[in-house]
């Protein structure tokens, strides 16, 4: 691995701050950011990635490998959690293996814009339908979560009458507020051209990593918070996480190779496919699947998923695409 790479990684201010947001817990600083500060940040990055990738589609005509990396991304949405559902079950009960494999089969939308920030600091880009990718990815796995569940209490003899909500569940997972404004402001990207985006750049690219800097200290103290449930999930969740990353990241890099994708792109695909949700899944388990315990999803995806990626998977996913493209 480019260990220069990997230090320039964690020496980023975006990374940094995180370690900063979790020295706020350990050294128990009275710092605090209100939910509604953080609910902006978290609707400002969705918007700016969403508008650049509409910008982005603008620009470059749709190409038969761009369908064939769309594709991917809802192969991978929905295999992930099907056989992830599976590990899981080794060892937990349905409720909270089909809400853990919700998780790792949907996205974080955070590690996304991270590995973009990292990407541009190389002299890399990504095109813009690598965030139509995003948006296709976050839903299906959701849906599939509580199909897994019923399954699992159909065949338990669980709560034989109880239904699945579907009006309600695809409501949630297709127009929920992180998909409703990721793809919105990818619409309006496409469609207001070159001119909306000269209008708007002070807002979705000057900041933009000022911003990303802020929220990532937000998450530094949402993910030492957590933490402290890791004593709970135990070594099994922990071992079966790191699993499912490896396994993730061998099929994305197999796929990035055979649709063959620039590394910009590639390394995207790559982070989506190896990421798990803290935001939207967890938001929808919550009504789908009550009984799934949050501090198990929750810390698995924001206190273990999440740190290794920005800090070591994003540098090492990009050495070795770099590696297989040669570059190296």
């Amino acid at each position: 691995m480019d260990f220069h790479a990997a230090l320039n990684n964690i020496l980023n201010p975006p990374v940094l701050f995180f370690f900063l947001g979790m020295g706020v817990v350990f050294f128990k600083s009275d710092l605090r950011i209100t939910e509604g500060v953080s609910k902006f940040l978290s609707l400002y990055l969705l918007f700016s990635i969403g508008f650049k990738g509409g910008h982005e589609l603008f620009k470059s005509p749709f190409a038969e490998e761009h369908l064939m990396t769309l594709i991917a991304c809802m192969f991978m949405a929905c295999f992930v959690p099907i056989y992830s559902y599976f590990i899981f079950r080794a060892k937990l009960d349905h409720a909270n293996s089909a809400a853990l494999a919700g998780s790792f089969g949907s996205i974080s939308a955070v590690t996304f814009v991270t590995a973009g920030a990292f990407l541009h600091s190389y002299g890399y880009e990504y095109q813009g339908f690598i965030v139509a990718g995003m948006a296709l990815m976050e839903s299906p796995a959701i849906v599939l979560a509580v199909i897994i569940d019923r399954l699992g209490k159909k065949k338990s003899n669980e709560n034989l009458n109880e239904k699945i909500q579907w009006k309600q569940l695809l409501h949630e997972a297709f127009f929920s507020s992180s998909v409703y404004i990721l793809i919105g402001a990818l619409i309006v990207g496409y469609l207001s051209g070159e001119s909306g985006w000269n209008t708007t750049k002070p807002f979705t690219e000057d900041i933009f990593k000022g911003l990303l800097t802020f929220f990532l200290l937000d998450k530094g103290i949402d993910a030492a918070r957590q933490m402290r449930e890791l004593k709970k999930v135990g070594f099994f969740l922990v071992g079966s996480a790191l699993i499912i990353m490896l396994i993730n990241v061998v099929i994305a890099i197999l796929l990035t190779k055979i649709i063959q994708m620039p590394i910009g792109d590639a390394l995207m695909f790559v982070v989506l496919c190896a990421s798990a949700s803290y935001i939207a899944v967890p938001a929808a388990m919550k009504e789908s699947i009550p009984e799934a315990n949050p501090s198990i999803y929750l810390t698995v995806a924001l206190s273990i998923v999440f740190p290794i990626n920005i800090i070591i998977g994003i540098p090492l996913y990009f050495y070795i695409l770099k590696v297989i493209a040669g570059t190296v």
